[in-house]
Formats: structure tokens, sequence, C-alpha cells
């Protein structure tokens, strides 16, 4: 609150303070008076029974060996550098999605997994996205986004690939040093993506368990230099069984106008 709201604030309180009759400041002197005494037997404060103790971590079967051998490896971490891609200045606006994804292809045209794998199909339609208006209305490159998602100050290149089984390649890129590095490849089918902050946000339709969705949140990890899936969750997003057979309640516009209930007649206006 600013100074001179301040004022203003406090010249009204003296103004309606000077105002009130003094009749009607005893009483409010005697209503808190017995506010006061209602809280104890002489005014003192009473207690409202015992604070339950706080419940630390407690760590199970404390005797296991922790494991030595490391899991199976996603590549969540691998990052590769895309050749024959020149950045000029380091900013992503000025290169070409469509070139950087054929750049990978014709680097690693065999490839099936890892950052690179992609269908065959989807291969031959990036190298087709140039060649007249067909190509290009079945280019699966999506439009390319941008944001700053390692903090540098600069913006990332995120690029979309459609797959076939409404699968969706997604992939990040960082300029740096005249080129481009790609720092997160991930393939899954989408519900939908969304960037808040420095986070890539994926919603994925869990298989499993209907009604249930996967909530990854890719975030920038600077010892890794990788885009890493940091949180991962499981979220409901349909009713279960249960609360579907509950009846929705009845909504009435404001703008609705309902006829008056016609009057009962009394009975000795009735009809003989």
């Amino acid at each position: 609150m600013s100074p001179r709201r301040r004022a203003r604030l406090s010249a009204a309180t003296v103004t309606a303070t000077a105002a009130v009759p003094v009749a009607a400041l005893g009483a409010l002197a005697l209503v808190l008076t017995g506010v006061l005494t209602g809280c104890g037997g002489h005014g003192e404060l009473q207690s409202s029974g015992r604070t339950p103790s706080a419940v630390g971590p407690v760590r199970l079967w404390p005797d296991l060996p922790p494991a030595t051998n490391p899991p199976l490896d996603y590549g969540e971490t691998d990052t590769e550098r895309v050749p024959g891609i020149g950045v000029p200045d380091n900013d992503v606006h000025a290169v070409d999605a469509i070139a950087v994804v054929q750049a990978e292809v014709r680097a690693d045209p065999s490839a099936r997994s890892g950052g690179n794998g992609l269908y065959e199909e989807t291969a031959r339609a990036i190298e087709n996205c140039r060649e007249g208006a067909a190509g290009r209305a079945a280019c699966p490159v999506l439009k390319p986004y941008y944001r700053d998602l390692t903090g540098n100050g600069r913006d990332e290149l995120i690029v979309g690939v459609r797959l076939p089984e409404q699968q969706l390649a997604v992939r990040v890129y960082l300029a740096e040093n005249g080129g481009l590095t790609r720092i997160m490849s991930t393939v899954d089918q989408v519900v939908s993506i969304e960037l808040a902050g420095r986070d890539l946000i994926m919603r994925v339709s869990s298989a499993g368990i209907p009604g249930y969705e996967y909530r990854t949140a890719w975030s920038w990890d600077e010892q890794q230099g990788a885009m890493l899936p940091a949180r991962d969750e499981i979220i409901r997003v349909k009713p279960g069984p249960r609360a579907s057979m509950v009846p929705a309640p009845q909504l009435v516009s404001p703008t609705a106008t309902t006829a008056p209930a016609a009057p009962t007649p009394h009975p000795s206006e009735a009809a003989p």
C-alpha cells in the first residue's frame, strides 16, 4: 500500500471514530469484554486439545543392499550433433525445421530406434517434403515452435514428426557453437503437448488404466546437457463408474425466465 493511500485511510479512520457517540463506544467495550471473558474462566485462552505429533519417514528393509547394476538405458540423456546444419549467430529461428529432420534421416537412414529412429514410410515422406504440393501436404514434419528451455537467453527449436499408429516424435534442438545439437527425442501416442515456463509437458493416454493419463514434464538438466523427464505422474481425467451414476445438477441460465405457477384455487372458489 502506498504512503498516500495509508494517509487517506488513517484520516478517514480518525474522522469516523470522532463521529461515533460515546454511548456506542461504551456498548462496544461491553461486547468486547464479554467476548474475552467467554474464552475462559478468568479471560484466559482455552486449549483446543493435544497437538498431534509429526510422523517422519520410515525406511523399509534398511538392511537390504542397494542395487549395483544400472537399469535399462532408455536413452533419455542421449544428445547428438545434427550434421550439415549451420546456425548463424546461434539463432534457431533462421533454421528450417524440415531441413533439420532431413539431415538426421540422411545421416542414419536405417535407424529404427534411438533418437533418430523413424518408420521407413515416415523417412520417405520426410525426403519428399519439398517435392510438389502433394509432398508438402503429406509432409509429417509439423510446424516448429520456439522457447528458451535451457535458460541461456536464446530460444530452442521444438519439432514434431507424425508417425504411424497415431504416434508423435518430439525433438528439441539447442543452437551452440554455430551448429545444432538435439537435446531431446521421444516418441509416444500424445494427447497434448504444452509449454509451461521452461518445461515441455506431454500428456499421453494410458492403455492399461482407462480414464487415466500419463503426464510427463521434460526439463533441462545442465549437468547432463539434455532435457530429462523430471516429473512423471498418472492423473485421472475421467470420473469413475460410481461418480458417473450421480445425476448432474440442473442448471438454469440467468437469462432464462420461468413462468409463475398458477395459484391454487381456494376451496370456496372451487366448482360445485
